[in-house]
């Protein structure tokens, strides 16, 4: 039996988002947003679970809800530049393995923040991730799914939001539907990512690169500095995050539907 890995939770809330703006107070069945997603955070196991918030009423919403917060600067530019203010808050040593949980992933599978922190351990890579399988036409030519490719190790070799690979020949003909003597080619990232704490401030220091700039794809920051991410399947389906109103009702939908 595999021993459990030791792992820290971070959770990025940041109270001005642009497209949902208040996202971590918005109530989902009752509570704020930040509320289920801590929760999910819990039942992963992790030994602490930390929310990096920039407005004292996300540290009101979690009082007694068992997680701690750290009040980060209002200025930072992403939530990986939250997440290591966080780290330093809460003086993880370089090695302590953290899981940046998403603050607007509510279903998040307790088995997928296992899995994501047990890759990172075992695969020596300096960060790890998820995928899933892209079954769909629709998904995979959509900017707002992103796609990524690995090489034969499952390092990925890149995450774009452009079609990738582009299989050059069914495409010329038809581009409703993906080839089906290739299922399963087609990967779509989760955005959840480990990592260990003095990688993270180490990532947080780098300077953008040109293909980050490019995508608006932080992780490519890492890649095009010559680092490894570790990806692997996830184990368990990963419900669509919350980040419009509209997402907020299907949310609310699937609560009320069990």
């Amino acid at each position: 039996m595999t021993e459990p890995v030791d792992f820290v939770v971070a959770i990025p809330a940041r109270y001005a988002a642009t497209r949902l703006p208040g996202k971590p107070l918005r109530l989902l069945a009752g509570e704020p947003l930040v509320r289920h997603v801590a929760r999910r955070a819990l039942a992963a196991g992790a030994r602490e679970v930390w929310v990096a918030a920039d407005d004292s009423r996300i540290a009101e919403a979690l009082e007694g809800s068992g997680v701690r917060v750290a009040m980060t600067s209002s200025a930072h530019a992403s939530g990986t530049d939250r997440l290591a203010e966080c780290a330093r808050v809460a003086g993880w040593s370089a090695d302590t393995i953290v899981v940046n949980l998403q603050g607007d992933e509510p279903f998040a599978p307790a088995e997928g923040i296992r899995a994501v922190a047990s890759l990172l351990a075992g695969s020596g890579a300096e960060m790890a991730t998820l995928a899933a399988p892209i079954e769909d036409a629709e998904m995979l030519f959509d900017p707002n799914a992103v796609k990524l490719v690995r090489n034969a190790h499952g390092d990925a070799l890149y995450f774009s939001r452009a079609p990738i690979p582009w299989p050059r020949d069914a495409f010329a003909g038809d581009r409703t539907q993906l080839p089906a003597h290739e299922a399963g080619t087609w990967l779509r990232h989760i955005g959840i990512y480990a990592y260990r704490a003095g990688f993270l401030q180490r990532f947080a220091s780098m300077p953008p690169g040109l293909l980050e700039s490019i995508e608006s794809l932080e992780q490519l920051r890492v890649l095009e500095a010559g680092f490894r991410i570790a990806v692997a399947p996830t184990p368990a389906p990963f419900p669509p995050g919350v980040d419009t109103p509209e997402d907020l009702a299907r949310a609310e939908a699937r609560i009320s539907a069990g």
